[in-house]
């Protein structure tokens, strides 16, 4: 099972503190560096000092990583138009030698597009889909030819493509609960099926709809990596999972229950139950990114289990 990091910085985090925790991440042998794609915080938490742009700050960690993966879960889809997307994303690529993934999903948070400015479109999944088409259109078109687009919400006009990503094809990732239009999504663009936040249970109904509508797509239902979210809290004694509990203001029963929480060796249990449920990556969201303590036990005492 791949592991992964996964951040939140607009609960509060610079971009040094990203870039410590990436090349933490990195030293430690996690299989990717991701963060969110958000301009306000949430809860009860200040957010100082104030947000990242997700696509610049992975621009710079490609320039200051070598080797770790860089990714979005999600980028929001009513930040940027398509094609500039495609430009930024290629880019970044580029940049890292082709390392990108891009986690491309609807936009969610109201409050954050009055706080910035950002239009608030009702429509937002039907956008998404024409988003995920032109993206990877653009990226797919050969060099040399045009693409052309005439959707409902975006139109592109003999567009020449360009810049193509350093990989061959750059991994899309597709998310969420939805029973139908999602995994209707999924099966058309992606590479990767996300689901963030869900039980064992509720993992394998939505993993079996989405391998379900690959196959009616003509695709195997192995075609697509399936993984989850989930948030970490994990200590070597009862005190030490207290202690990043309250750090992050929730309680050990609640994370035990919807999450990876307890010993190192509750964590490899539950992640096996994950793995049964068909999931072969987790994304381990990091609340706390001071605690590299934190990385450093997962690396050394949960992830030789997971071999």
């Amino acid at each position: 099972m791949d592991l992964r990091v996964f951040t939140e910085p607009q609960q509060g985090a610079a971009y040094e503190t990203l870039l410590r925790v990436a090349r933490a991440a990195e030293d430690l042998n996690y299989g990717a560096f991701f963060r969110s794609d958000h301009y306000l915080h949430m809860g009860n938490v200040d957010g100082l000092p104030g947000p990242t742009d997700a696509w610049i700050t992975l621009a710079g960690l490609a320039r200051e990583t070598s080797r770790i993966r860089l990714g979005t879960l999600m980028t929001a889809g009513t930040f940027r138009l398509p094609g500039v997307l495609a430009i930024q994303v290629a880019q970044v690529d580029q940049m890292s030698g082709g390392r990108v993934e891009l986690g491309l999903g609807s936009g969610w948070y109201e409050e954050e597009h009055r706080a910035y400015g950002i239009p608030f479109p009702k429509e937002k999944f039907g956008r998404l889909e024409e988003q995920l088409a032109i993206v990877t259109g653009l990226w797919n078109t050969p060099v040399g030819e045009r693409f052309t687009f005439n959707g409902k919400y975006y139109r592109l006009q003999d567009s020449p493509a360009l810049p193509k990503p350093a990989q061959s094809k750059v991994p899309v990732i597709v998310g969420g609960h939805g029973a139908k239009r999602t995994p209707e999504l999924a099966a058309r663009y992606a590479d990767e099926f996300n689901i963030p936040f869900a039980s064992i249970a509720d993992t394998e109904a939505q993993f079996a709809r989405v391998r379900a509508a690959a196959e009616q797509h003509g695709r195997k239902d192995d075609d697509l990596v399936y993984s989850n979210a989930l948030v970490l809290c994990a200590g070597r004694t009862d005190a030490e999972v207290k202690r990043r509990a309250d750090a992050i203001g929730r309680e050990v029963d609640e994370l035990k229950a919807n999450g990876l929480a307890g010993s190192p060796a509750e964590v490899v249990e539950k992640l096996g139950r994950y793995r049964e449920a068909g999931s072969q990556r987790v994304y381990l969201q990091v609340l706390d990114l001071d605690d590299l303590d934190h990385l450093e036990l997962v690396a050394a005492e949960v992830m030789p289990h997971l071999a």
